[in-house]
């Protein structure tokens, strides 16, 4: 198998978990920036132009909700979770341990079996 494979493989698994790891980010506001910055701090390896459109496609499904900051010398659109999205947001998150539970459990029997 070669790397490009394997490379796509990683990111399809991933693709999935950025939402859920975008909202969870956003319980506090965030810029764009900044929020590109948390999330690689946290291993979590996203793109700006992965994650701006991501950011829009929230805020459009009323998930996050935006502010401007103009007091600054250059203007930030900051973004937080919204009520709605807090509501996804556990929702997401218990499927994904439920998930994850599922996953470990057969990974498990299968390294048993071998």
């Amino acid at each position: 198998m070669s790397i490009n494979e394997m490379q796509s493989f990683i990111t399809e698994l991933r693709r999935g978990s950025l939402t859920l790891a975008v909202l969870g980010c956003l319980k506090q506001s965030h810029y764009g920036y900044a929020l590109l910055e948390t999330m690689q701090e946290k291993q979590i390896d996203i793109e700006a132009n992965t994650l701006y459109p991501l950011l829009r496609r929230l805020e459009s499904q009323g998930l996050l909700v935006s502010d401007w900051n103009t007091s600054e010398s250059r203007p930030r659109k900051y973004y937080t979770i919204s009520e709605k999205g807090e509501m996804v947001y556990k929702e997401l998150l218990g499927e994904w341990k439920k998930l994850q539970n599922n996953i470990e459990s057969i990974c498990k029997e299968r390294d048993h079996n071998e």
